[in-house]
């Protein structure tokens, strides 16, 4: 809708704002008061009442880092993402973001609140993957390993909510005038009349077979390309069972044992159907709740207060948001209609609807689950014994075939890589991005350390072989080589006979009259539109020469791999207005969005600027731990 906001979020150094949550949406800096503000500026990002400081940018830009690695398929430093000016990117982008965020909020637009919870509860990530009910702990949990606390969240979801409101505000209120359409429209149906011919390869003549000199030269001209990336063999040490390997049986008293410890939270709790209307103070909540008392819907409530509801259908207890409004409704009875309840959104009033009664696990229900998790953590278990094993084994003075055959690990060979995981066809290798950091840390021969991939995987990594970047032998490559010098070589006498014989035509010969004297034949064409059809039947070449030229101009270009066409644009003639006319209806819809887009861009940077939003690449450098150019920091750069 608004495109400014959904550029960055588009990008790939920005997904990982994102995607580290599991959820669509980026948690940024809070609006959190310097106390030292008088002492100058200490934010990276100042934006009126919003703010991002140093440690906020920090963690911000690693969220970043990391996604970028993922992303490109290797190791990127910090350093990597500055010299790409990746971090000014983001800099403009959220001044920008930060900046028509006060506005709009100085302005008044505010959400309601109960668009966040709405927000909250379409997170998967929040939920309780065995019961599939709402888990406050893991919803703390999931964002505190994002340096990120509810408050931030449910700030962003506000923000979110703000930007998505003002562009359909924008989108309901500009309408595209009929002469843009008309314009395109008339364009799009213009007729031209023009003539060509072609000039072929047999009339340019062909080059002869390349000398070893010529092939050099070529191959030099093109090192960037030709030039064979460094390739890196190695061996890695896994300590997980083989693929294949029968899972080791559970006991049975182990599986009752683990059943008791989880069986309250593997059984189903009792879901409750309910509606929630939240606003901002006691007095409207006790009007709010005598209104559903005497017998209205909670939505011609809701309407009537201007609000949104919350419909809840068939929920724990643990899936509703708010814990003060959890206890609450689950001490109402069917059709009761709940006291105001203060809770972290405002002042909640509920109205139960339904119940559902839950039901208690049993251990054949969820058996092979229970067994599946035991079993995990036994594997799991087995590859941390062969770890301390191997490094016991290593210390004692093993070497490295000795220690993995002594513990039962195993060594795989890896095929050739480069430094950005790719092997020699090109492909991606499917490997942990610690594979790449490590193979290109080590010297030839050298062994890592045991290394913690994650997830209970570690592995040890040797370093077999290195073969260096180099240009290919001559020999090595020579018949590809010389098909691509004749292809350019026969390229370049194509062009420059199509050009000698445009020449004569743009010096006043008759274009018939030059076709004659190459001995060629002369195409006529009228009333040629620029469409698929017309594109299929004449050629691109031809078509893109017709109508990118004015009457009276010639035109080269290619015709097709072997050939050119030399052309001249005899007339050009307008689009029938009874034609047009309909065609002009049926684009305006998309130049409206079009509009939508510049005027949503122009009053976003308009809003910025008016709350001074500003930010600092020096501290924003600082931040990261990077030592700004000689020449000195840059000045604080406004919004644009």
């Amino acid at each position: 809708m608004i495109s400014v906001f959904r550029d960055f979020a588009k990008s790939k150094w920005a997904v990982a704002l994102f995607a580290l949550l599991i959820i669509s949406f980026a948690v940024v800096g809070g609006t959190q008061t310097d106390v030292f503000q008088s002492l100058g500026a200490q934010h990276v990002i100042s934006a009126g009442d919003r703010s991002v400081d140093a440690n906020q940018f920090r963690l911000d830009f690693e969220r970043i880092r990391n996604n970028a690695q993922e992303q490109e398929g290797r190791p990127l430093t910090t350093q990597d993402l500055v010299d790409a000016n990746v971090h000014i990117r983001y800099l403009e982008s959220q001044t920008q973001r930060l900046g028509f965020l006060a506005w709009a909020h100085k302005a008044g637009i505010r959400p309601d609140e109960s668009l966040v919870i709405k927000r909250i509860r379409e997170i998967p990530a929040f939920f309780n993957q065995v019961t599939g009910a709402f888990d406050q702990a893991q919803y703390e949990q999931a964002l505190a390993q994002q340096n990120v606390t509810p408050a931030q969240l449910e700030e962003e979801f506000r923000d979110t909510a703000v930007t998505e409101h003002f562009g359909s505000a924008i989108q309901a209120g500009i309408r595209s005038p009929r002469i843009y359409g008309a314009l395109v429209a008339g364009r799009a149906l213009e007729l031209r009349d023009g003539r060509w011919f072609t000039v072929t390869q047999a009339m340019a003549g062909t080059t002869g077979a390349p000398t070893d000199a010529q092939l050099t030269a070529f191959l030099n001209e093109n090192a960037a390309q030709l030039r064979r990336p460094e390739f890196r063999m190695t061996s890695v040490v896994l300590f997980n069972d083989a693929a294949g390997t029968a899972p080791a049986p559970v006991t049975e008293e182990r599986i009752v044992e683990r059943f008791n410890f989880r069986k309250d939270g593997l059984s189903t709790p009792e879901r409750r159907t309910f509606t929630t209307l939240t606003v901002g103070d006691r007095a409207a909540a006790d009007r709010i709740a005598a209104a559903l008392r005497a017998g209205q819907s909670p939505t011609a409530v809701a309407e009537a207060n201007r609000i949104q509801p919350a419909e809840f259908a068939a929920q724990p207890q643990s899936a509703v948001p708010d814990p003060a409004v959890g206890t609450a409704v689950f001490g109402l009875t069917s059709g009761q209609v709940s006291a105001p309840i203060q809770g972290r959104l405002g002042f909640t009033v509920a109205k139960l609807v339904a119940i559902t009664p839950g039901a208690p696990a049993t251990l054949e229900g969820v058996r092979a689950a229970i067994v599946a998790e035991l079993q995990e953590e036994d594997a799991k278990g087995r590859v941390f014994s062969r770890v301390e094993a191997y490094e016991k084994a290593r210390t004692e003075g093993k070497t490295l075939a000795d220690a993995v055959r002594e513990v039962g690990a195993r060594i795989v060979q890896l095929p050739p890589f480069t430094q950005d995981g790719r092997l020699p066809d090109g492909q991606p290798m499917n490997a942990p991005p610690q594979i790449l950091q490590n193979a290109y840390a080590l010297s030839e021969g050298a062994e890592s350390d045991v290394i913690d991939a994650g997830q209970g995987q570690y592995f040890v990594l040797r370093l077999d072989d290195i073969q260096p970047a180099a240009l290919p032998a001559l020999a090595d490559v020579r018949e590809p080589l010389a098909q691509q010098w004749t292809q350019r070589e026969n390229a370049r006498r194509l062009s420059n006979k199509a050009e000698e014989l445009a020449a004569r035509v743009r010096g006043g010969e008759d274009i018939a009259a030059v076709a004659r004297s190459a001995g060629v034949e002369l195409t006529t064409r009228a009333g040629v539109q620029q469409n698929a059809e017309a594109q299929s039947s004449i050629g691109e070449g031809v078509l893109g020469g017709l109508f990118g030229q004015g009457r009276g101009q010639v035109f080269t270009g290619p015709a097709s791999a072997s050939s050119f066409v030399v052309g001249r644009v005899d007339a050009v003639r307008a689009a029938p207005a009874a034609e047009a006319a309909p065609i002009a209806d049926q684009i305006r819809p998309r130049m409206a969005q079009e509009l939508v887009n510049g005027a949503g861009e122009a009053l976003i940077t308009a809003a910025a600027r008016s709350t001074k939003a500003e930010n600092d690449p020096a501290r924003a450098l600082e931040a990261l731990g990077i030592t700004a150019p000689a020449a000195g920091a840059p000045p604080a750069a406004p919004a644009q």
